[in-house]
């Protein structure tokens, strides 16, 4: 009688032994080991080869090791890599002058680390100008308080996470820093009703991402600027997700043609290297000017390193260069039409999104909503194709937005089988 085979250990399962001995447990990955990607695809150790439909949460907005990208961290790495804020560098001035360019709103960013770092100097910003600008308030502190919403993902530090709309983020870090309220999202009455004399902010993602990529009705954004201007209010535009031409316009906010007082910038802006960017409006600027308050009100040790600013200013020129907003939108109306022609009603409840920042929302009760999705994700994997499931069920959709149609099509009809199956 022959004796059962035993399992042969594979690269992975050696990597992965690795990687629970050595570091910290705080991720649930799937049991892929990433060598190498290029363009819209990665291959792991075993050499299975993955087409990448959602590009590591946004962050490699042009794809894996751009030849352009590499090039120019190469470039700058053999020239300077840092030197500290209180010199002046090239590529700073080269990335925030191609972002004032584009913001809309003549924006002077402040560089830092992440998403959350961006919110947090924003957060702290407002509460300068409330400061500044007592208004109403009776309050010992002066206006302080920052009105966010339902479902929204500002980040993971204290800061941040008292904005964030997601209990689950929250949870078992009580008590959080007070000042923040949460209303429900595309709601403009609730918000207006949260408005006390204490208010000095709104923060609102112009499209919610971690949220289930929720669009809001189309006079949402300019409803908030209204509110804002009415009560002397600043508005916050949290684009870390959806900024750099990945909804089809340079910044979401482009699509209600509302500009807000500060935006937030990360994921994609550094183009898989880390960078965060709180965008001010020159009216705020001289808040944080140690020239005129009399010293560095806010400040970081390695925001704005030479070699991220290199490749931050690269890609920024790369998408203006060669239209990829506009490839973005474009493709993105094409794929909704894709999935809504190739999937039945009875599979899914929506697909929505705009340029290549797309969900579909899966039919199905929402206690099995999580498990639904994830087995989603796990047999597109299994074929080859990564996407992202949230634990509401959505199954989202955003690969490197200068990915080609033809690439994109055939990572959409996997999903598309699978989700039929």
């Amino acid at each position: 009688m022959n004796e059962p085979a035993t399992p042969v250990s594979t690269a992975s399962d050696d990597w992965i032994a690795r990687h629970d001995a050595a570091l910290s447990p705080n991720y649930k990955r799937f049991d892929v080991v990433i060598e190498r990607g290029a363009g819209s695809r990665l291959w792991g150790v075993d050499g299975k080869e993955y087409l990448d439909l959602f590009a590591g949460f946004g962050a490699p907005l042009l794809g894996h090791c751009h030849p352009e990208l590499v090039e120019a961290a190469r470039e700058q790495a053999e020239k300077l890599w840092h030197v500290g804020n209180l010199l002046h560098t090239l590529p700073q001035v080269e990335a925030a002058e191609r972002l004032r360019d584009a913001s809309g709103f003549e924006a002077l960013p402040f560089f830092c680390h992440s998403g959350a770092d961006a919110n947090d100097a924003a957060f702290k910003l407002a509460r300068l100008y409330g400061k500044a600008n007592r208004g109403a308030s009776t309050g010992a502190h002066g206006r302080y308080k920052v009105i966010s919403t339902t479902r929204s993902f500002h980040g993971r530090s204290f800061g941040a996470m008292g904005a964030t709309g997601n209990p689950a983020v929250r949870k078992g870090f009580e008590p959080l820093p007070p000042g923040y309220a949460n209303v429900a999202y595309d709601d403009v009455s609730a918000l207006e009703a949260a408005i006390d004399a204490e208010t000095v902010a709104i923060i609102a993602e112009p499209m919610q991402g971690e949220g289930g990529m929720n669009v809001p009705d189309a006079g949402y954004f300019k409803a908030l600027r209204a509110l804002c201007d009415e009560h002397d209010l600043l508005l916050i535009a949290d684009e870390v997700w959806t900024g750099c031409g990945r909804t089809g316009r340079w910044f979401a906010h482009h699509h209600w043609g509302a500009a807000p007082d500060l935006m937030s910038l990360g994921k994609g802006v550094g183009g898989g290297l880390a960078l965060g960017v709180s965008c001010v409006s020159p009216r705020l600027a001289d808040l944080i000017d140690p020239r005129v308050q009399g010293g560095v009100k806010h400040a970081t040790t390695l925001g704005g390193n030479c070699v991220t600013m290199a490749v931050a200013a690269k890609l920024l020129e790369i998408v203006e260069r060669d239209g990829l907003s506009q490839h973005a939108d474009e493709l993105g109306e094409h794929a909704k039409g894709v999935l809504r022609d190739g999937l039945a009603s009875s599979a899914v409840r929506e697909v929505r999104g705009l340029g290549l920042f797309l969900g579909v929302e899966l039919d199905v009760p929402q206690e099995a909503a999580g498990a639904k999705a994830r087995e989603v994700v796990l047999a597109c994997m299994e074929r080859g194709v990564m996407v992202n499931g949230t634990a509401s069920g959505v199954i989202r959709v955003a690969p490197p937005i200068n990915i080609e149609r033809d690439e994109f099509d055939r990572g959409l009809s996997v999903l598309i089988e699978v989700i039929s199956a």
